[in-house]
């Protein structure tokens, strides 16, 4: 499974708000840039962890009825958001990984670290063969 996640340095909330921490969480992972000037991925992610606190999966339909809203536009949406590694599929459910926000989000972490392990890797493979000195 190809895997991209998006970090962008966005300045914290400086109050606890919910909401304001749940469009933090979305602008720091990339999910509502670029031409979701309405914040629709905001928005889907917003009812998705609401409906996923009460059971632990969602279908997309559901979640389009309740932002009436085109299924195919969600699930345009969470298929971005399925790519970064915090929900994942069962057939028609979508489940968030790990089962909570955070260990969805230390989960991604892990998928992170072990990526760049690999990058690093070939790195020094490729400094080898090429001769490079590692300056570290």
């Amino acid at each position: 499974m190809m895997q991209q996640i998006v970090l962008k340095g966005i300045e914290k909330p400086r109050e606890a708000d919910v909401i304001r921490d749940i469009d933090w969480l979305c602008d720091s992972f990339g999910f509502s840039a670029g031409r979701d000037i309405e914040s629709t991925a905001t928005k889907i992610v917003e009812t998705l962890l609401e409906k996923l606190a009460e059971d632990t999966s969602v279908s997309s339909e559901a979640i389009a009825d309740e932002l009436n809203m085109a299924p195919s536009r969600v699930n345009h949406h969470v298929r971005n958001i399925v790519s970064s590694g915090m929900l994942y599929r069962e057939r028609k459910l979508i489940l968030l990984r790990g089962g909570s926000l955070k260990s969805a989000v230390e989960e991604m972490r892990r998928d992170a670290n072990r990526l760049f392990d690999d990058i690093s890797k070939i790195a020094e493979d490729i400094d080898s063969v090429l001769g490079f000195r590692n300056r570290i």
